[in-house]
């Protein structure tokens, strides 16, 4: 692998029923709103819409036992929404099942990218 060749990345999406999964969009859109305190703020740095955001916290709580985030309506003082104890344990679960999926899966997706074409034999071929 030279020094422009990126290393694979994983994208798990973890996939329970129906309508009901978790992956890497829902996962940052949690993380987004613990830091910014806001599912509003959170979806925009994510380029998203207040509605699109609102669905998917709505999806993620529907799907668990407890609420993933907890929110209050905005109005004179704001709104805001926080990670329940559920959310950060579920954030956490599938983060660390990430991680542990690319480091028992390395040796193969790195032997996968080893058999990639470089990109100069992409554009003459």
């Amino acid at each position: 692998m030279d020094e422009t060749t990126k290393p694979p990345v994983l994208r798990i999406r973890i996939v329970f029923g129906d309508g009901e999964m978790i992956g890497p969009g829902k996962a940052e859109l949690l993380e987004r709103i613990d830091r910014c305190g806001s599912i509003a703020a959170a979806g925009r740095e994510m380029s998203m819409s207040y509605k699109r955001a609102w669905q998917l916290i709505g999806t993620l709580n529907a799907m668990f036992r407890q609420p993933l985030v907890d929110s209050t309506r905005g109005g004179p003082g704001g709104g805001g929404a926080v990670l329940t104890e559920t959310g950060r344990t579920v954030l956490a679960l599938y983060r660390a099942f990430e991680a542990e999926a690319a480091e028992a899966g390395s040796e193969r997706l790195n032997h996968i990218q080893a058999l990639l074409r470089v990109i100069s034999e992409k554009n003459n071929g």
